[in-house]
């Protein structure tokens, strides 16, 4: 039964990714972390292309609703990491009860807060709270209308540019801690020291990847060592000797990859004890990926651990991508793998490819040159932001599939949870 079931799904993913239209866009979905001031990942924003009013609209020949539970219930869990999902909605899909086919304790419904908070609107909001969902109010500006659906949130979503005296002086007349000021558009540091001092608790945006740089700053003493890990382990061949001793030469590290050996990502049936019989079970290839996993944890040991999920996230899109751009899968696993290098240890990125074994083309990629072996990797920054145009306008140069691109991008999620140190 059990194995009837997963070749009908795989029959079913293979028919969808096949059809053009509506699912096509449906399955274009990327996520935005929303942190808290210490870092720490409190949910993430899905957004979707066309959405809400791509995966919530009625159309009986398409059957919306099967399909939303198939493509997007089926996949929350694994979407979010288990953590809050932020959905954006339309009027239709709250007051029509299309949102009952997603999971309450893990979705938080956005709801536009230029709606009109009709009566039922309103009740709407009430029930689905009792159901277990959460509401957040987006695109806030104050409004007297508004109280009524103020009065169901927990969350209130907006770009913290825009947020006027008047909005804050409303929501200081709540109770404390009953809403969550979300600030939207955090893209640096000073953006980030500002929205904490107007109130705000929780944060969105691309501040978090982008440090303050000193140039004059090296890496950190400390980090060398990691480098010639790195430089050691992409010689070829391989010297599995040497990686060994300097593998063990460091507790922490050891430690890491072993536990990264005995995930279930990589489905082994024996527990792995040493090196060499990591090596011998994997085979070199896996070897190599799991040992630069385990590097990159330590160097981001100071750092958000969704810097290192991005990290394991964009390493292995870029690698299932460079058949797309025509690019190698291995040199494009190292591209997105080291993209956040400098986030991890606030030194410029030209300070950091000195030290590592890549051939010009990929130094200057990583860099942000505009070549060929970086377009796996600015694809992925575009649909990080959900500029899906550009996204667009970049695949057609290589008259790819961006459906190819989507499965590659559901498949990078998942790996990047199962991969991560944390979850191992």
């Amino acid at each position: 039964m059990a194995t009837h079931m997963s070749q009908t799904k795989g029959l079913e993913a293979d028919q969808a990714a096949a059809r053009p239209g509506p699912l096509a866009e449906l399955r274009y979905v990327a996520r935005q972390p929303i942190l808290d001031a210490a870092g720490h990942v409190h949910g993430y924003d899905l957004i979707f292309r066309n959405a809400p009013e791509c995966i919530f609209r009625r159309d009986p020949e398409m059957a919306v609703e099967t399909m939303l539970d198939n493509e997007v219930l089926f996949g929350l869990e694994r979407l979010s990491n288990g953590m809050p999902a932020f959905i954006s909605c339309t009027a239709e899909a709250l007051t029509d009860n299309l949102v009952l086919v997603l999971t309450p304790s893990l979705t938080v419904l956005g709801v536009p807060a230029n709606l009109e908070p009709t009566p039922r609107l309103v009740d709407t909001c009430r029930t689905l709270k009792a159901r277990g969902f959460r509401v957040a109010l987006d695109d806030f500006a104050w409004h007297q209308d508004l109280r009524p659906l103020l009065d169901r949130a927990d969350y209130v979503r907006m770009d913290f540019r825009k947020f006027q005296g008047a909005d804050r002086q409303q929501l200081e007349q709540l109770e404390p801690d009953a809403i969550r000021l979300v600030a939207q558009k955090v893209e640096t540091q000073d953006d980030l020291r500002q929205a904490q001092t107007m109130g705000f608790s929780l944060f969105q945006g691309d501040y978090f990847c982008h440090p303050t740089l000193l140039k004059k700053r090296k890496i950190p003493s400390n980090r060398m060592y990691h480098f010639e890990i790195v430089r050691e382990l992409y010689r070829d061949p391989l010297d599995v000797r040497k990686v060994s001793q300097l593998v063990r030469s460091d507790g922490a590290l050891m430690y890491r990859l072993l536990r990264l050996a005995n995930s279930p990502v990589y489905g082994l049936y024996q527990e792995v004890r040493s090196i060499e019989t990591a090596i011998r079970f994997l085979g070199e290839t896996a070897f190599r990926r799991i040992v630069s996993v385990a590097v990159l944890s330590e160097l981001n040991c100071d750092q958000p651990a969704e810097i290192l999920q991005m990290g394991l996230l964009r390493a292995r899109f870029c690698e299932l991508a460079a058949r797309v751009f025509g690019q190698d899968p291995a040199e494009q696993y190292l591209v997105g793998m080291f993209s956040l290098l400098p986030v991890m240890l606030s030194v410029t990125m030209e300070e950091i490819v000195a030290h590592l074994p890549f051939r010009t083309d990929i130094s200057l990629a990583l860099m942000g040159t505009v070549n060929p072996e970086r377009m796996p990797l600015t694809w992925l920054e575009l649909h990080e932001r959900g500029d899906w145009e550009a996204c667009d306008r970049l695949l057609a140069s290589r008259n790819g599939s961006s459906i190819q691109l989507a499965q590659a991008y559901e498949e990078a999620l998942i790996w990047a949870a199962a991969a991560s140190p944390g979850t191992a």
